[in-house]
């Protein structure tokens, strides 16, 4: 049976020479990728496109790819626009309006926001200041958080309105942390939700945590990322134990899933640099467990598997964890 067509999604944060080396590309290595994806014949679409053919079930774009950057800096608008434009490549910012309001750091004006908007760039939430939104604070009831992550998101994208007539509802979660608690809201409110885990998208990706590889600082390397574009989504039916934040450490993962193009042998996930074995408890579904607890703040399970069907491609799905302070 041949594999699901797939999309990927990449995240970019910094384009410069100057910026941390951990969330930064520069000007040089982002050419390098788009040129990468022109001379592959890669499909590069707006994430408008994507959501909607996820959204109406319909087949995603074969070899798509979906840009986007999160933090709102302005070197997006000084540096990486240009070189954009220069390829004619459509993309998303995912901006936090409290933190533009406040110039915390050296971020996008509402000029440049404004300027990117009418140059065609979708400009999409990043929640209101950027912050932790996964679980409450301190002293902080669940109904006080979930109402202030109401306000946050919902403040965010009137204000995002406001400067640029776009209301696309997507949230890109800061830090890429969410959990099902807040995916509910998120579903409630009408939003998509998108973090920052490493995985393909397909048909049976949950528009509530859609992934997105990221490309900056030790991933900026040009084969590591054409690895990440040869990625297919794993076809999972069913998630078990899958809400990020951890509440048994180390946390098990299980997933169903239809094992039609892999060999469930050559299935392997990881925690960090440890290599876990799946145990398969029946045709379709599998746990994994690290054989230690995860440290403090976040974490992932990856798990890959050769495609059968198609040459050179993997299956990959990235589970995020975070451990709560």
């Amino acid at each position: 049976m041949l594999p699901a067509q797939a999309a990927v999604m990449l995240i970019y944060h910094h384009v410069a020479t100057d910026t941390p080396r951990v969330t930064s590309v520069t000007p040089a290595e982002l050419r390098q990728h788009l040129q990468h994806l022109k001379d592959n014949q890669f499909q590069v679409i707006g994430l408008d496109t994507l959501i909607a053919q996820l959204k109406q079930g319909k087949a995603v774009a074969d070899n798509a790819v979906v840009i986007t950057f999160d933090d709102s800096y302005a070197n997006n608008f000084t540096t990486a626009h240009p070189i954009l434009q220069e390829f004619g490549y459509p993309y998303t910012i995912f901006i936090s309006p409290g933190s533009i309001d406040k110039g915390d750091g050296p971020l996008l004006s509402w000029q440049q926001v404004k300027q990117m908007s009418d140059d065609g760039v979708l400009v999409a939430n990043h929640a209101m200041w950027h912050e932790h939104m996964a679980q409450p604070d301190a002293g902080e009831s669940k109904t006080q958080w979930l109402e202030r992550m109401r306000q946050s998101i919902l403040s965010a994208e009137d204000k995002i309105e406001h400067y640029t007539g776009q209301r696309h509802q997507w949230l890109a979660y800061p830090y890429g942390e969410y959990s099902a608690a807040l995916e509910q809201l998120v579903e409630e409110l009408g939003f998509i939700g998108i973090g920052q885990q490493s995985g393909a998208i397909g048909s049976t990706t949950v528009l509530t945590r859609i992934p997105r590889y990221p490309a900056a600082g030790v991933y900026a390397d040009i084969k590591s990322l054409a690895q990440k574009l040869r990625t297919l989504p794993f076809q999972i039916t069913h998630y078990h134990g899958a809400d990020p934040v951890i509440t048994a450490n180390p946390p098990t993962l299980s997933l169903t899933l239809k094992a039609n193009d892999f060999v469930r042998s050559q299935l392997q996930c990881f925690a960090g640099s440890e290599v876990l074995t799946p145990e398969w408890l029946d045709d379709d579904t599998f746990t994994v467990t690290a054989s230690k607890a995860l440290g403090k703040g976040r974490a992932r399970y990856n798990c890959t598997a050769p495609s059968l069907s198609k040459k050179g491609y993997f299956y990959w799905y990235s589970q995020p964890w975070l451990n709560p302070r």
